[in-house]
């Protein structure tokens, strides 16, 4: 379980890293704001990329899932673990609904959505599953 935490947890440091520089207002990898939007964010008509208060919540929210499988043994960590398999499963799920891509049906994102970010949250979320079970075991 030491291996697949490492692997969970390097990810997430990562996507952190990259909503970190988001919120800065540094627009990375792509340089022009619009077409970065379009990219990451991909809602209807989207222009701007997320302020930063939206992009700096989603970093502590990475770097909490990031810190979680190292917490001691205890129901509110098995609770956590559980939480956080539905979350990164159901984002991965939702990128290959039609109401999900009502909602961000903007190119490139909706192609990058259903052949890299939403195959990266189902792996996420089983690695997440795999820890909840080792937690309830």
């Amino acid at each position: 379980m030491i291996g697949l935490s490492l692997v969970l947890s390097a990810v997430l440091i990562v996507l952190a890293a990259l909503h970190l520089l988001w919120a800065l207002g540094w627009w990375f990898p792509l340089a022009e704001e619009r077409a970065l939007a379009r990219a990451v964010v991909g809602a209807r008509g989207i222009e701007r990329m997320p302020g930063a208060v939206p992009s700096a919540l989603v970093v502590v929210a990475l770097l909490f899932a990031a810190a979680w499988p190292w917490f001691a043994p205890s129901g509110l960590k098995t609770a956590g673990l559980a939480v956080m398999t539905l979350v990164f499963l159901g984002r991965g799920a939702a990128s290959y609904l039609p109401a999900w891509r009502q909602i961000v049906p903007e190119e490139p994102f909706a192609t990058l959505d259903r052949r890299a970010y939403g195959p990266l949250c189902l792996a996420l979320g089983a690695g997440f599953l795999i820890l909840t079970y080792g937690a309830l075991t």
